[in-house]
């Protein structure tokens, strides 16, 4: 095992303390010439993200209080800032208000125009406040981690941003512990599929075409005991297209060129980010495909692209189709639909592009 693998821990196995971690950090900033992301360091340090910020306590880090997802609650105070969710694939980077701001100890949503989310407080654990010194002056954030230290949403300082709205908030939060070091847990990974011949496969499709929201899904899948990608190999043509894995530049190419407005939904297991509008700059850098417009950036590893398909759902507004990316472990990281609004039919111009996507031969 190299020492970057064992960094995280002493020789006994034991985690080290926030000092040394912190030291650790340093030390490999140092040697990457200060560009090293955060994600990329706890990687290769063997440590959780959030270990690695709580490393900071006292050293450009806060520890909040967390209960549950209420801290959103205050965030519109600050005005536009931007809003962050990713997973192990794609970055989803929205600049804007938090708007209409609902939050309960089961859920959350955030419905403003820009920003668009999805929240599940019993994945929030542990939430910092990160100040980082840049060429521009101090930038803020608000930083959320769930049991296992992995982030779950993160929230960043823009010119816009009301400064002193957010120092207050930082001030409001402080928790009153502040220990260097982040207890962690691991979390289950999820049970997997059942044998595809104990799967129901005509009630599967009769439940599907039952479906009167795009929302219900979910439901169908639980009550039938189906994993995702699993009820879309069994489902059939008529729900489900596997389409080529590359399928998603051409996809957002096309959109791009037509000017079609499109939904790109990018969640982990504590939220899920929407972007609502038009995609205009898009950018190919190394394996990564890129969108990179003044209020929306995306960034996807389209090598993490294990299958694509096209999904059809039936709703009480029409059919509503969707290109879903799946990766090898069968976890759905990134969809994309059509802009619309609840009681408003799919945009035509979106079942265009969609149908320019060749089927798998």
């Amino acid at each position: 095992m190299s020492g970057a693998a064992l960094a995280g821990k002493n020789k006994l196995g034991q985690r080290l303390s926030g000092i040394a971690l912190r030291r650790a950090w340093s030390d490999l900033k140092d040697r990457s010439g200060g560009k090293l992301r955060a994600r990329d360091a706890a990687h290769q340090l063997n440590v959780s993200e959030g270990e690695l910020i709580a490393s900071l306590v006292d050293d450009g880090a806060t520890r909040l209080r967390t209960k549950g997802a209420d801290i959103i609650k205050d965030i519109p105070a600050l005005g536009p800032v931007m809003a962050l969710t990713r997973n192990a694939h794609c970055v989803h980077e929205k600049i804007g208000p938090y708007l209409d701001v609902t939050i309960n100890p089961a859920h959350g949503l955030v419905l403003g125009e820009l920003i668009d989310l999805r929240i599940f407080p019993s994945r929030w654990h542990h939430t910092f406040a990160v100040i980082d010194e840049t060429d521009d002056g101090p930038r803020r954030a608000i930083q959320i981690f769930d049991a296992d230290g992995s982030a779950v949403h993160k929230i960043y300082q823009k010119p816009g941003t009301d400064i002193a709205a957010f120092d207050a908030l930082i001030a409001n939060w402080r928790s009153d512990e502040q220990s260097d070091v982040l207890a962690v847990r691991d979390i289950p990974p999820p049970q997997g599929d059942r044998a595809d011949t104990e799967i129901d496969v005509e009630k599967l499709r009769r439940k599907w075409s039952a479906m009167e929201d795009t929302h219900d899904f979910f439901g169908v899948l639980r009550g039938l005991k189906v994993g995702r990608l699993q009820a879309l190999r069994l489902a059939g043509s008529g729900f489900a297209t596997a389409v080529p894995a590359d399928s998603l530049a051409h996809v957002l190419e096309d959109a791009r060129d037509t000017q079609t407005p499109i939904m790109v939904f990018v969640g982990n297991a504590g939220s899920i980010q929407i972007h609502s509008g038009p995609v205009t700059n898009l950018k190919r850098m190394g394996p990564w495909f890129n969108v990179l417009d003044p209020t929306f950036n995306l960034h996807l590893r389209e090598d993490a692209v294990a299958s694509a398909w096209i999904v059809r759902k039936p709703t009480r507004d029409g059919e509503v189709t969707s290109l879903e990316l799946f990766d090898t472990d069968g976890f759905c990281f990134a969809q994309l639909f059509g802009a619309r609004k609840p009681g408003k039919p799919e945009l035509e111009a979106w079942r265009a592009i969609l149908s320019r996507v060749p089927a798998n031969t």
